[in-house]
């Protein structure tokens, strides 16, 4: 059985969390940040959880996570 590659864009935007979720970060934070308050700045730094109907998905993008 020959090794599974990792998608690479996926690694770059998700990490394994200890309970075998993922974290990922939030969008919405790139430009036009003037019109944004700075609550919603700063909410929008703190990683969430990839949804577990997406978990299944990731699990095969990143087989060595």
């Amino acid at each position: 059985m020959p090794k599974l590659k990792t998608n690479r864009a996926a690694a770059k935007r998700f990490r394994r969390t200890a309970s075998g979720g993922f974290k990922r970060n939030q969008g919405y934070r790139r430009h036009i940040l003037t019109k944004k308050s700075t609550k919603r700045k700063r909410q929008l730094r703190s990683p969430s959880l990839v949804d577990k109907t997406n978990v299944a998905m990731v699990n095969r993008l990143l087989p060595y996570a």
